[in-house]
């Protein structure tokens, strides 16, 4: 177990307890100038706006993917610089910090500055405000309501609780390379998904087409269009909401509208099918279609459909639907619903069953190994969670 002054977890080779001292002691502030949404551009001199530590930045900032044109007066980074926001939604949200890895970084106006004495390693700060008692520290005195706000002033009071700077350095050096192979597997997973949206584009014909862009060699007989009602049958009847309070009580996955949102006993499907979102989908854009085979509960919130054993395969036909741009046939304000009588009456344009097939076993193929890299990347980002709440006081 952790004390006051040692972390859970250390490096071998260290046993001296954790110092404790004001961090105004130990760093020097400032603030960035200038600069909002309003001045990014296609090109440019970089810039980094306070709201991209929410949603794009890690600890470390190597690479700045944001441009404007240089203004006057702009405070330019050197490198080695622990910036914390400003002004944030909420006080989780300002209670976080990231290093500039890089020289000539415009940093904009709502940025708290923070350079490291020599004593203190600046991807350790960032860490340790990020994940350390700091945070909490930082949380409480966070200002305002709707938006809230943290000062330099503030900054300056936090008590930070530190080692001597070799283990600094060690820790930082363990979390930029756990950073590192996170980025890896995520532009591998990126890449998937970007091949799997190209091929959607090209195996399924467009505009009218009677035959795709791309297809398996042996294969030459136009596709033919066919209403959902005629390849599919519908099992909405069986369908069954169940209580949040059973939805942990089981192993089997229990499916809304957006995929799996627990697990219970009994099941009320059996085989397999294809879920298509009626209502509460949280992406229009890329409407819910989902494959499933085995054992599952489905609540109503989603239609589940099934391949006329003759006609039709359900891996290309779950495809095939997503295909479809589904937004036009919505109906409904906040809550957009796809009528059953509408999603039978959905236009498909399908080969013979044996080319389905051939496309269905393609595409389970890579949606399997985009799973797996999925599941790669949450193992590192859940070890990286685990390190960050037991490696730091």
């Amino acid at each position: 177990m952790s004390n006051n002054t040692q972390p859970e977890i250390r490096f071998p080779g260290f046993t001296e307890d954790w110092e404790e001292r004001k961090l105004s002691e130990m760093a020097n502030f400032s603030k960035g100038n200038g600069y909002s949404k309003a001045d990014l551009a296609e090109e440019g001199h970089p810039v980094i706006l306070y709201g991209r530590l929410y949603t794009k930045y890690e600890t470390i900032i190597e690479n700045v993917d944001t441009f404007a044109e240089l203004k006057e007066k702009s405070v330019i980074s050197n490198g080695g610089e622990v910036i914390v926001p400003a002004s944030g939604e909420t006080p989780e949200d300002i209670s976080r910090a990231s290093v500039v890895d890089v020289s000539g970084v415009a940093l904009g106006g709502d940025l708290n500055i923070i350079k490291t004495k020599s004593e203190l390693d600046p991807i350790f700060l960032a860490l340790t405000i990020s994940n350390g008692s700091q945070q909490k520290e930082m949380t409480k005195r966070a200002q305002g309501k709707s938006v809230v706000h943290l000062h330099n002033s503030d900054l300056k009071e936090v008590n930070l609780l530190y080692p001597k700077l070799d283990e600094q350095v060690k820790i930082g050096s363990f979390f930029k390379k756990l950073d590192v192979s996170i980025a890896l597997h995520q532009r591998k997973l990126d890449l998937l998904k970007e091949t799997k949206k190209g091929f959607l584009q090209k195996m399924f014909p467009k505009n009218g087409a009677k035959v795709p862009e791309v297809r398996f060699p042996g294969f030459t007989e136009d596709w033919e269009e066919r209403r959902l009602q005629e390849v599919v049958d519908r099992y909405d009847n069986l369908r069954i909401p169940i209580t949040a309070s059973k939805r942990v009580a089981g192993n089997t996955p229990y499916y809304g509208a957006n995929g799996i949102q627990g697990y219970v006993e009994g099941y009320t499907h059996d085989g397999e099918f294809i879920l298509v979102a009626e209502d509460g989908a949280n992406d229009l854009k890329n409407y819910p279609v989902q494959y499933v085979d085995g054992k599952v509960w489905v609540n109503n919130h989603a239609h589940v459909i099934q391949a006329k054993e003759n006609l039709a395969d359900n891996m290309f036909l779950m495809n095939a639907i997503r295909s479809i741009n589904i937004e036009p046939f919505l109906v409904g304000g906040g809550r957009a619903k796809l009528n059953a009588d509408v999603l039978m009456k959905l236009e498909v344009i399908i080969p013979l069953k044996s080319e389905q097939q051939k496309i269905g076993n393609f595409f389970k193929q890579l949606d399997d190994t985009i799973t797996l890299h999925q599941r790669k990347l949450d193992l590192l980002k859940e070890t990286k969670k685990g390190f960050l709440q037991k490696m730091f006081v």
